[in-house]
């Protein structure tokens, strides 16, 4: 028998991909096998809130993390990392007393992520996000191909060849490089790469004009989304993908939809890794009646 309940919401955005947070750190509110039908549902825009996807606060199952987050698409599939999403959920952490520090690690699908919040006043402002060592193996991917790495290299989509490369920041992506960004119909060629048969797991899809070595600017079709006005883990792997082919340097600004984003390559022990740079909005809060 389903009953109706009132839940405590956030809405919140990052570069306009906006999420819906719920906080679970003390109790479960949405019961785990109803969980994906009802992300789905509050995602819906014009019947309910309306939202990219939906971010559960929980708590941390290693004593290595202060904290953990969830998150789930809008097509109510839980994702393994979200770049847009941690900024929105560690701004949620600390202005609401979950965890209140400038210093995060937080435990994500994707593996523990340290987290630096800029704070002003009790506001955070700001975070830079350690996204990690990125990955190219195929088989982390995960990729189904006969190449160790997939780079700049020709994937069949419906008969024609295009060229991708494919690398995984704690989740998969594959960035394509172009030059004519305004003539890519992403709603016809994004789900084609994103249900590709050589990704098990399906990927995120970017597509990358490089304006010059220090500046790019890109759209995403998101796994599980579609459409969006900003993807810190696309952002992430596009940056990756053009520093491992040489053709971008090590601080690159990211033009999206919806805003820009800093990505900056660091080697840190023989190690090379991925930090961003962003904003994250409040956008309100709010009390929404769903049945469970």
């Amino acid at each position: 028998m389903s009953e109706k309940t009132l839940v405590t919401f956030s809405k919140m955005h990052g570069l306009g991909n906006d999420y819906i947070v719920i906080d679970e750190s003390n109790k479960i509110i949405i019961p785990e096998e109803k969980k994906p039908e009802i992300v789905e549902e509050i995602c819906r825009r014009g019947f309910s809130v309306g939202a990219d996807g939906v971010i559960f606060v929980t708590p941390a199952s290693s004593d290595i993390a202060d904290i953990r987050f969830r998150i789930f698409n809008s097509d109510g599939s839980e994702a393994e990392m979200c770049g847009n999403g941690i900024r929105c959920f560690v701004k949620y952490v600390y202005e609401n007393d979950i965890f209140h520090n400038d210093q995060m690690l937080v435990e994500t699908l994707g593996g523990i992520k340290e987290v630096d919040l800029d704070v002003e006043g009790e506001e955070v402002r700001a975070s830079t996000v350690d996204m990690g060592v990125p990955n190219f193996k195929t088989t982390d991917i995960p990729m189904i191909s006969d190449k160790e790495e997939f780079l700049d290299s020709e994937l069949i989509v419906k008969g024609k060849p295009v060229k991708i490369t494919a690398v995984n920041v704690g989740n998969p992506h594959a960035v394509i490089f172009t030059d004519n960004i305004q003539d890519i119909k992403l709603n016809e060629i994004g789900p084609l790469i994103e249900n590709h048969p050589a990704f098990p797991q399906k990927t995120n899809v970017h597509f990358v004009n490089i304006i010059n070595r220090n500046e790019i600017e890109m759209i995403t079709w998101e796994r599980g989304a579609g459409f969006t006005f900003a993807c810190g883990t696309g952002a992430t792997s596009c940056v990756m993908a053009g520093f491992k082919l040489g053709i971008l340097d090590e601080e690159v600004e990211v033009h999206l939809p919806g805003g820009e984003l800093l990505i900056i390559v660091y080697e840190v022990d023989n190690e090379v890794r991925v930090f961003m740079e962003g904003e994250s909005v409040l956008v309100f809060d709010g009390v929404m009646e769903i049945e469970i």
